[in-house]
């Protein structure tokens, strides 16, 4: 069901917890593993890594939520004024709804594909964050525009993007090394799993090409599927299940890491795969 606004009825009601009590969805920050931190929320995902020359973070979550992310850099030991570089995922408003805010603040230097960029430019529309009521929505202009392979460095960290459209024209997933002692493991998003702009309703909605947008997913996937990770992360905690795996942490902390599982990416990515079959199987009248 589509509401009046550009996204979904579920989501508008979702998003109006958020913005009524954004206090609700405030996590407690916590180290996944090494140099690699999650300070999001319960609703979207931001996570921090150390580099030992300043910090990179990965997307600012809502408009209305930001001010609890800052507040978890600073719980998690480290100076707001060291965030150097801000990636972002996708140009979707609940994934950079703090970045103007914190860039102003920090001087921090903000990354954005550059297929999202001209979507911001000509379309901010599509950026889904537009007629939100209580909404102190701020549009932003990315200091560097990501292309695909591109290599990020900051100190002796290098993060990977690779260019996955589909949620968005511009979507970056991220391959990152994250290092504890003499252990180092890959850590990787896929940068936009939400079949909720890929369905037949939204693109018509906004005059979007559903076989290129619907290609471009796809092709996205074929390529991630192709890659290694050791720690898979979520835009939105649910991706992953970060919260779960935070409570099995605090319940049993001499066990296993359960952010490390290898096997976990290629699960997930099957998942999205068959779900957004399933969708288009249901838009053609099948089961």
């Amino acid at each position: 069901m589509q509401s009046k606004y550009s996204i979904t009825q579920k989501d508008y009601d979702a998003y109006m917890d958020i913005f009524k009590y954004p206090y609700k969805f405030a996590v407690h920050p916590f180290k996944i593993f090494g140099n690699l931190y999650y300070v999001g929320n319960k609703a979207v995902s931001s996570h921090l890594i150390d580099t030992g020359s300043g910090l990179i973070l990965i997307d600012t979550t809502f408009p209305h939520t930001w001010p609890f992310l800052i507040n978890s850099v600073w719980e998690a030991g480290f100076s707001l004024y060291d965030i150097k570089y801000i990636l972002h995922s996708h140009g979707h408003f609940d994934h950079f709804g703090g970045t103007k805010a914190i860039a102003a603040l920090t001087g921090a230097k903000t990354f954005l594909s550059a297929a999202d960029a001209r979507m911001l430019e000509e379309r901010p529309e599509l950026s889904l964050g537009m007629d939100i009521p209580f909404c102190n929505f701020e549009l932003f202009t990315p200091d560097e525009e990501m292309e695909d392979g591109q290599i990020i460095t900051l100190g002796g960290t290098q993060v990977r993007a690779v260019l996955t459209p589909g949620h968005t024209p511009g979507v970056v997933s991220f391959f990152v090394n994250v290092t504890d002692g003499d252990k180092t493991y890959t850590a990787a998003m896929q940068g936009g799993a939400g079949l909720n702009t890929l369905n037949i309703d939204f693109l018509r909605k906004f005059d979007l090409d559903a076989a290129e947008a619907r290609k471009g997913f796809l092709e996205g996937l074929d390529k991630l599927e192709k890659e290694k990770a050791d720690i898979p992360l979520g835009n939105h905690p649910s991706h992953n299940k970060t919260l779960e795996k935070r409570k099995k942490m605090i319940e049993n902390p001499e066990a296993e890491n359960p952010f490390i599982d290898p096997d976990e990416w290629q699960v997930f990515l099957t998942r999205i795969r068959k779900e957004f079959e399933t969708m288009l199987a249901k838009e053609a009248g099948g089961e």
